[in-house]
Formats: C-alpha cells, structure tokens, sequence
C-alpha cells in the first residue's frame, strides 16, 4: 500500500470488519528490513480520528516506530494506568525464494482462508484489535470500562524482538504498569503460558595459514571449530537428558543448534578463518549460564592449544541476539481469566519465542492467544482461516466485556 501523509489519511475511511482490516495491512509490505511507517502512520491517524492519543517510540534511525495507545477508564475516563495490553508486531518475515499463488502483499481470500504475508503472523490479531477500539471507546466515553485497554504495536520482531523493549521502557518512564498482556502470535486461539528463550553466538576462530603440504606450520581453522562444534552437540545431548525438563512443553528440553557454518578458501590452503553460529532454546528455569560457561570453558581450552602453536590464534565468542523466556509464574489469575472466557482450561508451553518474555521480564503476567497456526506462519501462500478470525473477534469481545465488570 502506498504511504499517505497525515493530511491525506486524514480524509481516508477505515474499514469496519476485521477482515477489511487484516486486508488493508497486509498491503503493507512490512518486511523486517524495511520501514513500518506507512502501517503505523495510518493505525494512527485511525486512533487519533477515535479520540485517543497515540505514543510512538523510534528506532535510532527513525525509520520504524512502535504504537502504544490507551483507551482510558473510569467514571471520568482518565485512568490509564493498570489495565490490559493487546500486544502485536507489525513487522513480517520475507517472501524471497518462496513459490506464492498470489501477490503475498495484496490479501486474497480462497475459500475459507485468507492469504498473504503476515495474515496469521500476526497481521490477524492486530486486525481484530483494531476492530474492536471503536467499542472501547464508545464504553470509556460513557464511564462504563472499568480497566484501561491498551494496544501496542511494535516493530522488528522477527529480527530478535527489538522494538518491544522500547514500549516497555516508555511504560516505566510514564509511570504506566499494566496489569496484564495478551501476545496474539497464532496458536489457534489455544492458552500458552511459557515458552523458551533464545540466544544466539556466533563463533569465530582464527587460525593460521600454511600450505597443506606444510600442515605444521598452521593452525586449522575449521579443525578447532569441529572441534568447538563437536563438544556444543555433546552438550545439547546432556541438557537433554537433565532432571528438571519440562513435559508440557512441546520439545520438553532446552536445546542447541549449529545453523551456519562458513571457512576456508582453497583445499590446498590451511584455513586461517572459520566461522558458525548456533542458538540456545532455553526452557524458563535455565538460563543462559547454564552452557554459556562450560563452553566459555571449552573455547579458553582450545584457545590455549592454539596459540601454543601461534600466539596470534585463536576463538572469540560473540552474543548476536537474546530474547527471554516467558514464565507463568504470576499469570494465575490471568490464566483464569482466559479459560473462562474461551471455555478452554488447557493451558500449552512452546519451543519458540515471542516478545512476551519481555513482558514479563518487566513484571507484566502475559500469555499468548491468538488466530491461526504457526504452522503456516514464515512459509509461502501464508494464510489464516476466517473462522479463527471470527474467534478471535468472539474472544476480544467478551475480554473487553471483562473490562467493564466492577
């Protein structure tokens, strides 16, 4: 979708059903490498036109922002403090190299889905939140929502979550605690409680070349990496096996994985350079330490062997990215809520991360709920079944009901 500027989004309609409106958003093509602007200026203007004052927080190169919005309660409608969170990302994962039926960035409904990129993840809850704002407002107007409704919109998600920590930090500096959040990445409009965190290294070890027929006088590069590597599967075997995994979980154990691999130049040349880089999927009890040292231990081991042959060799290790893991630790009441509302008191655990590890980080009892399956999200022809839409609807309006009981 072309960016409007203020003026002309100020004349422009705004669609009514929420199906028009996961329509209009996916016509914004918001990879993660490029701006959310477009997407967010107009959830603005929507906002402003309802009444409600928006808050955005910027990337340092002011080319992607977060929205944080409040529709506020009370008799006098001027609470906003407390409250519920609504809680999406607008950003979405490329479509390069991948076989679409159809333009992923023009929504096509077949059926009874609807296709294009970000449709479940997770264009869709945001779209049914948008939906439901008019209803709020019209409630906090006429002093009947008890409990602020609060919306946040973040940016670069999929990229390591880095515009959530932004809004939570706006939060604290305003003086806002909400009570509680709902993350409406796809689960099937299924309760999940937990799930892992994620770091991911990247190793780099520095050899020192020689010719082949000269093994001695280098250092192999990609010899000592095999090495590095060889002892972080070991150590993924072990964390598997350990007492305190967690069966509700759908990989029950923390794990570690090697993803990419890059060295050496030539057969005949002793590789001065290697590279790889793995992550770590840590349930919530764990924690980073938990491999972060033996491998620390590991890598000053082979360090050591190195440079006994050349004292310029050697392995740096390097934090790229860090998401937390979610707890459910204070979501009791939370939890409870939910299942009244859905009728359903299962409650799930997952492998893959989301922002709502910051959420509760930050002192915020979150779960995750939302329309349609991770199964179909990242992968070409991505859609959402309109049912799970019209769930999700179903849903967000009996919690907003919750919202104006005393």
């Amino acid at each position: 979708m072309t960016s409007l500027n203020k003026n002309q989004l100020k004349n422009v309609s705004y669609p009514k059903q929420s199906i028009d409106w996961l329509t209009r958003l996916i016509g914004f093509d918001t990879v993660s490498r490029h701006s959310n602007l477009a997407l967010i200026e107009d959830v603005q203007v929507y906002c402003e036109h309802l009444g409600l004052t928006v808050d955005l927080t910027f990337n340092e190169a002011k080319n992607k922002a977060n929205l944080f919005v409040t529709v506020p309660a009370g008799e006098n409608a001027d609470k906003v403090d407390n409250g519920l969170v609504l809680s999406g990302h607008t950003d979405v994962v490329p479509v390069d190299g991948q076989e679409w039926s159809s333009d992923p960035f023009n929504a096509a409904i077949r059926g009874d889905k609807l296709y294009g990129r970000g449709a479940c993840d997770m264009k869709g809850f945001i779209a049914c939140a948008l939906t439901l704002l008019p209803q709020a407002v019209q409630l906090s107007n006429s002093g009947q929502l008890r409990r602020p409704l609060h919306l946040a919109l973040s940016f670069d998600e999929e990229v390591g979550c880095l515009g959530a920590p932004l809004i939570l930090a706006d939060l604290k500096a305003r003086g806002i605690t909400p009570d509680y959040c709902i993350v409406g990445e796809p689960t099937n409009m299924a309760m999940v409680v937990a799930h892992k965190g994620i770091a991911v290294y990247r190793c780099r070890v520095h050899g020192k070349s020689a010719h082949s027929s000269l093994t001695a006088q280098g250092v192999n590069a990609i010899s000592y990496a095999s090495r590095l590597i060889g002892y972080v599967d070991t150590l993924a075997e072990e964390i598997s096996c350990r007492e305190d995994n967690d069966a509700l979980f759908d990989v029950p154990y923390s794990t570690l994985s090697v993803g990419t691999i890059h060295g050496g130049t030539a057969t005949n040349i002793v590789p001065n350079l290697c590279e790889f880089t793995f992550d770590y999927r840590n349930l919530p009890h764990m924690t980073q330490d938990d491999i972060l040292a033996p491998i620390q231990a590991k890598v000053a081991e082979l360090s050591a062997q190195m440079q006994a042959r050349a004292p310029e060799t050697g392995i740096e290790l390097m934090q790229e990215e860090s998401v937390p893991a979610m707890t459910d630790n204070d979501s009791a009441e939370l939890q409870a809520l939910i299942a009244a509302l859905t009728g359903d008191d299962d409650r799930h655990k997952v492998a893959y991360a989301t922002e709502g590890g910051q959420f509760t980080n930050a002192g915020i009892p979150t779960i995750i709920c939302g329309p349609g399956s991770i199964e179909q999200a990242h992968k070409a022809d991505e859609y959402v079944e309109l049912s799970e839409v019209a769930r999700c609807d179903e849903f967000l309006q009996k919690l907003l009901t919750s919202c104006t009981l005393k």
